[in-house]
């Protein structure tokens, strides 16, 4: 059986790492795991030349919510945040998932940070309106909000919210110093673009998720921690994400996270060593 990531970029995918490694601690031999660029426009020709040896796909941008449109099922959960990362081969046509929510979710758990009171997220992309289902899902009920670079681009989440019926206030990045009073920061900005709010996110009593995971630990994590406070980055996320997709595609329930997990870390850490080198 076959699965692969797409999306664009995609090179750097940390994917087909954990999922060979699932594959590998279960006995798994039949199955492979690639990598593939492929654009918004790209995903439907691609999808047209899978055969049936082809089992599932991780979806990174810009596929997600294209792959709404193509997908011959969406799960309610997709459906409402707005975004699919997974689609899965069912009753002849494919099946979307998102596993994003559950990724989050799991890795802020883990970390003990099981049900914050209330959040803050920066940003306001796919990403963003996954982490207000996993929220959700955590047991969080008060209005989260979201500080956007650009509050006029900020429609696709607010209506991920009311979708999933989980009230936001919507105010500008240049306005963080006033709203970080709460028990969780979650950044769901690119890889850099939170380092500048390391100050004032140091001087606050908020715990910090911030979904880069390379390189690792980003400036904001390292003030946050330094004065005490907790901090999660993206690798559990894509860790866990990752194990729930090796779950719907595979069909087996019992999925060795502690081998992905090995495998992942592993790879970052020989990533981090040649780019120092």
């Amino acid at each position: 059986m076959r699965a692969a990531v797409l999306g664009s970029p995609v090179a750097h995918s940390l994917s087909p790492v954990l999922h060979t490694a699932a594959y590998t601690a279960l006995g798994l031999d039949d199955w492979s795991y690639g990598l593939h660029e492929c654009d918004e426009e790209g995903l439907a020709p691609f999808l047209d030349r899978l055969g049936p040896e082809w089992a599932g796909l991780s979806l990174t941008m810009p596929l997600k919510r294209r792959a709404l449109d193509l997908a011959a099922a969406v799960t309610d959960l997709a459906r409402r945040v707005g975004g699919a990362n997974t689609l899965v081969r069912a009753d002849g046509g494919w099946h979307a998932h998102n596993t994003d929510v559950e990724g989050v979710a799991v890795a802020l758990a883990e970390a003990g940070i099981g049900a914050p009171r209330d959040a803050v997220v920066l940003g306001a992309g796919a990403t963003a309106a996954s982490v207000l289902a996993a929220l959700r899902r955590l047991g969080l009920t008060s209005p989260v909000t979201v500080l956007a670079r650009d509050t006029a681009r900020t429609g696709e989440v607010t209506a991920a919210a009311e979708r999933l019926g989980h009230p936001v206030r919507v105010a500008s990045l240049t306005e963080i110093g006033d709203h970080l009073d709460v028990d969780l920061v979650v950044s769901s900005l690119p890889s850099g673009a939170c380092d500048r709010y390391a100050e004032p996110l140091a001087a606050a009593r908020a715990d910090l998720f911030d979904v880069v995971y390379a390189p690792w630990p980003t400036a904001a994590a390292r003030a946050v921690s330094a004065r005490g406070g907790r901090v999660v980055g993206g690798f559990p996320m894509l860790l866990h994400q990752a194990v729930a997709q090796v779950r719907l595609m595979t069909g087996v329930e019992d999925v060795p996270v502690e081998a992905m997990r090995a495998a992942g870390e592993a790879e970052l850490a020989r990533r981090a060593t040649a780019a120092g080198a």
